[in-house]
């Protein structure tokens, strides 16, 4: 019998993106933290468990040793919906199965992978499920397989899904693994899992694979949240549920005493938290209880911190579609829930929440608290040329009602063994996928760039930007949260550093910026044109003129008090 004290585990996350939970970078899932934390609780002690991410066994070599002189060595990843990633790349099949191969004690694989694996992670595509080589292939919970695998003497296990107590001891005793992420302590938001499964059964999506759903009550939540801040996190999100306003109820009205109670908990217990922002809210659950989700979603605006989202899963404005394929919204019911949050949380810091949505000239330079998101998913059964038509319809009548939407997300739908989409397959996404093509760039070009300059208009402050990448003559960033604006900024920066940011520019799904205040006495002149404004010779003449004592004596007109520091002239020299 394997004595779980001598045995020496690696976790390789592959990272996860599923309909309700998210773990690519700078996201890190419940999926390795859980997993190490049932392995404690199975007796393996803390210094024997190695976690890796994938991005950090390509970026060192020397890292795959763990992987090979593992005892134990847990695969944890799996991509249900297609996405586009900057802070890390998901494991690709090959990568997978080198992992077990590389294995030279016992390998077991698992997490949302086990639905199914494509060629890639993306939309119009078909999925197999594929052991990928492993000795063990989880098919209920990893974490669940890892605790049972330890106690059997890493003979096996039966598959099984765990209960909220033994979730609640895990989420604390597996927190100390976040301190081994490549981003901590800095830049590492920890997703939360308020339940699982789902009441609705949508043809396309793997949530209600995991049943109805079943509530963490506020205290075990609140207890992860204070071990992961004594382990060094800041930055928090509630994202793994189907839907936040049916937290502690029923499975489909809400609750606003128990959201109360764990948002309140929460922030009992990580006063300094940085980030806290949510994912998922059904807009049919908005409209069905309309007083009830108004009086939760003021408790999550009271919280929460600004820029939040709240994702719409409407999948098609199209009644046919939406009949065919089981949604649960229609068209003019989402438009309802797009209003009602706007009324209660679209106000700013520092503006009225009387008088939400807040924006236009008037608007206070913060983010609004917390806005609707709309999920659209094509290639599904019935899906037809007008359906394009039913969709842009909707956006746009969004936009002229005056309301605002944080984000607008396209996808074509993959399909897996288990949905009612798995007959169809990518059939009808791959025959649409021209007009698909011209429809999204339409909606880019025609909804997400005009909202955008609603909702963050010139002069936005975004605090805390994390610069990650160069491309052009500009360096890249974005605030930690739910879908953070892509931030440019000129010139080549030092990657890692933490800055505030005005905005200046807007494009399809991203934004221009300088950084905030910008002192108009060590400016470049690449950051004074940025200025909505401020061309080649008002910049030349701010260079040429300093030092500068005051904003008001270079450009009154060009409303440059809102990027700049209102004296700067000790930066003269």
């Amino acid at each position: 019998m394997t004595d779980p004290a001598e045995i020496d585990v690696t976790i390789v996350d592959g990272y996860v993106d599923e309909p309700a939970h998210f773990g690519v970078p700078p996201y890190i899932s419940t999926y390795p933290r859980y997993t190490a934390g049932a392995l404690v609780d199975a007796g393996v002690p803390e210094e024997r468990i190695t976690y890796h991410t994938i991005d950090a066994l390509r970026d060192d070599g020397s890292r795959w040793r763990d992987v090979e002189d593992a005892d134990l060595l847990i695969y944890v990843g799996g991509m249900t919906v297609p996405g586009n990633y900057v802070g890390g790349t998901p494991a690709e099949p090959d990568e997978v199965r080198r992992i077990a191969w590389t294995a030279e004690g016992v390998s077991m694989i698992g997490g949302p992978v086990r639905f199914g694996v494509g060629e890639a992670n993306e939309g119009a595509s078909e999925t197999a499920r594929d052991d990928l080589d492993f000795d063990f292939m989880a098919m209920a919970d990893v974490e669940a397989a890892a605790y049972d695998l330890v106690h059997n003497g890493l003979e096996g296990f039966e598959d099984r899904y765990r209960g909220v107590p033994e979730e609640t001891r895990w989420a604390k005793q597996g927190a100390f693994v976040v301190e081994q992420h490549p981003n901590h302590p800095e830049y590492i938001l920890a997703e939360l899992e308020t339940s699982r499964g789902c009441p609705y059964r949508c043809s396309f999506c793997t949530e209600p694979m995991y049943g109805d759903p079943d509530f963490r009550p506020p205290e075990s939540v609140v207890d992860e949240v204070a071990a992961l801040a004594d382990h060094g996190v800041s930055d928090f999100r509630l994202g793994r549920q189907a839907d936040i306003l049916a937290y502690g109820g029923d499975g489909e009205a809400p609750n606003p005493d128990a959201l109360r109670e764990l948002y309140s908990g929460i922030r009992e217990v990580a006063p300094d938290l940085d980030t806290f922002h949510l994912d998922n809210m059904n807009p049919i659950t908005v409209v069905k209880w309309p007083e009830l989700a108004r009086e939760g979603i003021r408790i999550i605006a009271e919280h929460n911190t600004p820029g939040d989202t709240a994702a719409f899963g409407l999948e098609s404005a199209d009644p046919l579609v939406q009949d065919e394929n089981n949604l649960n919204v229609s068209a003019e019911e989402c438009f309802q829930a797009v209003k009602i949050v706007n009324e209660e949380a679209g106000f700013r810091p520092g503006g009225d929440p009387d008088s939400a949505p807040n924006f236009g000239d008037d608007a206070a330079p913060q983010l609004p608290k917390l806005l609707p998101g709309i999920n659209l998913v094509h290639g599904l059964k019935g899906e037809r040329s007008e359906t394009f038509e039913h969709n842009k319809q909707f956006l746009q009548r969004v936009y002229d009602e005056g309301l605002m939407l944080r984000r607008v997300n396209i996808r074509q739908v993959m399909a897996f063994e288990g949905t009612d989409m798995a007959d169809t397959g990518a059939e009808i996404a791959n025959d649409h996928k021209q007009q698909f093509k011209q429809y999204k760039r339409e909606v880019r070009e025609t909804i997400d760039n005009p909202m955008l300059q609603r909702v963050a208009p010139p002069g936005t402050v975004l605090p805390d930007v994390h610069l990650e990448y160069h491309e052009d003559g500009y360096t890249f960033g974005r605030q930690l949260g739910t879908y953070p604006l892509l931030v440019g900024i000129p010139g080549e920066r030092d990657l890692g550093r933490i800055i505030d940011v005005a905005v200046t520019g807007h494009g399809y799904r991203s934004v221009s910026g300088v950084p905030y205040p910008l002192d108009l006495n060590a400016a470049s002149m690449d950051e004074l044109t940025e200025i909505p404004g401020i061309g080649d010779q008002t910049a030349g003449n701010i260079v040429v003129d300093r030092p500068h004592e005051s904003v008001g004596e270079i450009a009154p007109d060009a409303a440059l008090e809102r990027f700049v520091a209102e004296t700067s002239e000790k930066s003269a020299d």
